[in-house]
C-alpha cells in the first residue's frame, strides 16, 4: 500500500486566495486541522487552524502569509509505514502527496489512513487475538507460524512491540478463528508466556474450566 492509494476523494486544497475563514470551514466540516494550500498544481503549503488563529489572519488570504506555511509532503510511491511516521512524528490531520515531478495530486487525512489501517490489520476479520510474551533472542516468527498453522488456523495480521530498556518483546496475532484454545494449548507446550488472550468469554471460560479439570485428574492420580 502507498501513498497513491491511499489520497482523500473529498478533500480538496485551498487556493491562496481563499481566506482563513474559509479555511478554518473546510477544516470543520472535515474535522481536520490542516489542509494543503496550492496554487495550479505546485504545493504552497500546509496551513492549520493554530496558524491561522497566532497570525490572526481570519478575513485575509492565506497566501499572503506563505512564509508561515508548513512544508512536509509525501510522493505518491511512498510506503503507507512511511506515511504514518510522518503523519505520527510531525502529529498532522492530513498531509499534501506530490508525484515524482513535484506536483501536487491530494491529500491524506488521518481517517482515510486509519481505514486503511483497520484493513491493513484485518480488524474487520472474525477471529481472536493472543499477545505473547518472549525474549528477544528466542523471537522466531517461523515458529510461531507453524504452531498456528499447525492448529489449522492463519495468522490475519501481527504486530511487535518492546518496553523501553527491555530485551522483552510482545508479539500480538490476529487469527482467524475464533476459538483460539489448540492453539494457545500447544504455545503453552513450547513454553511461550502468553500476556493476554480476547476472544469470546465463554469459550474463555469453558478452557479455564477444562484445564482445571485435567489438574484435578492429575492430582488424584
Amino acid at each position: 500500500m502507498i501513498a497513491q492509494n491511499l489520497l482523500s476523494e473529498v478533500v480538496p486544497p485551498l487556493r491562496p486566495t481563499d481566506s482563513g475563514q474559509k479555511a478554518l470551514n473546510w477544516m470543520e466540516i472535515f474535522r481536520i486541522s490542516h489542509l494543503p494550500v496550492v496554487d495550479g498544481d505546485e504545493l504552497v503549503g500546509l496551513i492549520s487552524d493554530k496558524i491561522i488563529y497566532d497570525l490572526n489572519i481570519i478575513e485575509r488570504p492565506v497566501g499572503d502569509y506563505v512564509e508561515h506555511l508548513l512544508s512536509p509532503h509525501l510522493h505518491t510511491n511512498q510506503h503507507i509505514y512511511e506515511v504514518f511516521s510522518v503523519i505520527s512524528i510531525l502529529k498532522l490531520t492530513a498531509v499534501p502527496v506530490l508525484d515524482l515531478h513535484h506536483k501536487y495530486c491530494g491529500v491524506i487525512t488521518v481517517f482515510d489512513l486509519s481505514q486503511q489501517f483497520a484493513d491493513l490489520v484485518a480488524v474487520r476479520e472474525p477471529g481472536g487475538v493472543i499477545v505473547l510474551e518472549l525474549n528477544a533472542i528466542d523471537y522466531s516468527l517461523s515458529q510461531i507460524a507453524q504452531i498456528v498453522e499447525g492448529n489449522d488456523a492463519k495468522i490475519l495480521s501481527f504486530y511487535i512491540s518492546q518496553p523501553a530498556d527491555s530485551n522483552v518483546l510482545h508479539v500480538t496475532l490476529k487469527i482467524n478463528i475464533v476459538d483460539l484454545s489448540s492453539v494457545i494449548q500447544t504455545f503453552v507446550r513450547y513454553d511461550y508466556n502468553i500476556k493476554a488472550v480476547y476472544m469470546d468469554e465463554s469459550i474463555i471460560q469453558n478452557l479455564y474450566d477444562d484445564r482445571y479439570d485435567q489438574l484435578m485428574k492429575f492430582m488424584s492420580i
